[in-house]
């Protein structure tokens, strides 16, 4: 461990005698203090880590990972053409340990794996940072408070009575229900909004404070033709519950009909090594509780039930389905039913940001009276998904937009007026509509890597979250290999990723997005003919006295002229140093937008010269 950050280790104790106990209470402090180890608090703990900040994460349970370890949702969605940073280096472990780069086992996924591969991969990872530790069995309590500053937090052990009192120059709320920031008193919402709040037009005429249906996965594994795994009768058991779920048990006609039978439904979360993870939205084992507001005794009593769900639905394919043979797994998760540590939380409380990120900021990025876009620091391409199919006062039909691929701004990690905190996981400030695709397992991975880029730079810059400009967070980001555009045909291994990156996060040039089903697109066209009033166009919005120019494509030449009068040097110095960088250029013929992108952002560098605040409205040139 790095001689800076020992005193991480080291933990002031004193002890409270009552009766014939003793209750230790701990102290410790630490530069950043991430709060929960799930799937956007481990990534978010390990880039501070990485930038070389002192950093605590505190977990309850003793696994990291999350929704896609801990809660045994090991079939991630989306993502899958977006190989974005500490996503991509996640996928990247899971191919070398599997072997293969063919994870598509079900058909509900491109990246398919077991749960305790998961959590191996990220205690792997953290075990790497000399500046992270890690502490497993710790609950939160409460924040510590100065002021409107969170600065640090109580936890509680989860077996003993011990406490624990962490002092922190910056927390992350990581929590799956964000537990921490409504603690803090910051600001947020629950539930549904009315379509006049945010100017979606899905349908919704009354805001509510109906959240998703939550999942109580179960990971069953095959244990030989022979072998009969079938659970005890689950009180309340009736396969009715579970009519059309599949062809299979199809009775009830007034349900939607099935199109899969029982081996395609199983094989939806097909895992390696004969396993299936039982998450089936349709007439299966989701669950419509709200837990938000109870306290952890409550919720405990309360996901009683969404575990006797799931049990019910295993008891339904064992017997009614006849799969007897798949019991639940006993390799996976080691607690007393076999079942995950806790449930898959789709939703909980959203943060009032900085900004708020909604359907039309993703539907039409480019005509938004904010530029959302310009302030991107994470990725995704999955569409708009909500499970309401548990809760008859839910709306059932919801009319979503046709949407592209989209990336997050920065904002929305930002409280609008707590100070030390950063929120994360599907806490982030977004719209109740627009939480159906950023709550996917890649997309809150680089969340929580972008709140840890943002949480170091603060205690490096010794300066508040919503201080750090948008610029640098981005520019970090892209430097860890992260998409801040979620431009699918120039990846990270592109040599000329990064000036593509940041031209387009300039909107000098824009890409162009695709509805497409499961897996939604947006596109640069970097080999694409270069349009000269685009670019003109673009070049406005920063410079004054740019020229104008009547060609349709963009030449060299006029390119070489444009960028010496907005330099003021002479053109024969951008000729020379522009065929360095991209060899054989001809003076008279059309150029790509990557050649455009690429000589703009060298000599003009506007991504570095512009400021922009977190709408991605221009400050002022830096100096």
């Amino acid at each position: 461990m790095h001689s800076i950050f020992k005193y991480l280790s080291l933990l002031s104790c004193s002890l409270l005698l009552i009766g014939h106990l003793a209750i230790a209470q701990l102290h410790t402090q630490t530069a950043v203090l991430v709060i929960g180890g799930g799937t956007g608090g481990t990534a978010a703990a390990i880039q501070s880590a990485r930038l070389k900040v002192p950093t605590l994460l505190i977990e309850p349970s003793p696994w990291l990972g999350g929704m896609i370890s801990a809660a045994g949702v090991s079939c991630t969605d989306g993502n899958h053409q977006l190989p974005s940073g500490i996503w991509q280096e996640f996928r990247l472990q899971l191919y070398q340990h599997y072997g293969t780069q063919s994870l598509a086992t079900g058909w509900v996924s491109h990246t398919n794996f077991e749960p305790h591969v998961s959590n191996k991969v990220w205690q792997q990872l953290a075990t790497k940072e000399e500046w992270l530790n890690v502490m497993h069995g710790w609950q939160f309590v409460r924040c510590h408070m100065t002021n409107q500053q969170v600065t640090g937090a109580v936890f509680v052990h989860t077996q003993r009575k011990d406490s624990l009192y962490v002092d922190a120059q910056i927390t992350i709320d990581a929590t799956e229900l964000g537990d921490v920031m409504a603690n803090a008193g910051a600001r947020f919402d629950v539930g549904m909004e009315a379509d006049s709040v945010n100017q979606e037009n899905v349908g919704i005429t009354e805001s509510s404070n109906i959240i998703q249906d939550l999942t109580y996965v179960a990971i069953l594994k095959d244990y030989g033709s022979k072998a009969d795994c079938t659970i005890a009768k689950p009180i309340g058991y009736t396969p009715a519950e579970f009519d059309a779920a599949c062809t299979n048990y199809y009775q009830n006609f007034s349900r939607q009909k099935p199109t899969v039978d029982a081996q395609k439904m199983l094989n939806y979360g097909k895992l390696p090594n004969g396993k299936y993870m039982i998450n089936w939205p349709k007439e299966g084992n989701d669950h419509y509780v709200n837990i938000i507001n109870m306290t952890p005794d409550e919720r405990e009593q309360a996901l009683v039930a969404a575990k006797q769900t799931t049990l019910r639905f295993i008891y339904f394919i064992q017997t009614q389905l006849g799969f007897k043979n798949l019991g639940l797994a006993d390799d996976e998760f080691p607690t007393a039913d076999k079942l995950p540590f806790y449930p898959y939380h789709r939703e909980g409380r959203r943060s009032k940001g900085l900004v708020r990120f909604t359907l039309p900021d993703i539907a039409q990025p480019f005509s938004q009276k904010t530029a959302l876009y310009k302030t991107g620091i994470a990725v995704g391409d999955y569409p708009v998904d909500h499970h309401h199919r548990k809760n008859a006062m839910a709306p059932q039909h919801l009319s979503f937009y046709p949407v592209p691929s989209f990336n997050v701004p920065l904002g929305a990690l930002i409280p609008e007026k707590t100070q030390g905190l950063i929120v994360a996981e599907k806490a982030i400030s977004v719209s109740n509509v627009v939480n159906g695709t950023t709550r996917l397992q890649p997309v809150v991975m680089l969340t929580g890597q972008a709140a840890g880029v943002l949480a170091a730079m603060s205690y490096l810059q010794m300066k508040q979250p919503a201080a750090i400009q948008v610029r640098d967070v981005q520019a970090t980001l892209l430097r860890q290999g992260a998409m801040i555009m979620p431009y699918l045909d120039v990846p990270p291994t592109d040599k000329h990723f990064i000036a593509i990156q940041k031209i387009g996060a300039t909107g000098i040039l824009k890409g162009k997005g695709i509805p497409k089903g499961w897996a939604n697109e947006t596109r640069f066209y970097p080999d694409s003919i270069a349009n000269t009033q685009e670019v003109l166009t673009g070049l406005k919005a920063y410079f004054e006295n740019v020229p104008s120019l009547s060609s349709r494509n963009l030449t060299m030449a006029e390119l070489n002229s444009l960028l010496a009068t907005l330099m003021k040097i002479n053109p024969t110095e951008i000729s020379a140093k522009a065929n360095q960088l991209m060899p054989d250029l001809k003076p008279n013929e059309p150029l790509s937008r990557r050649t455009v992108a690429v000589l703009i952002n060298e000599f003009l560098q506007p991504f570095e010269r512009f400021q922009i605040d977190h709408s991605g409205a221009w400050i002022q040139p830096a100096e």
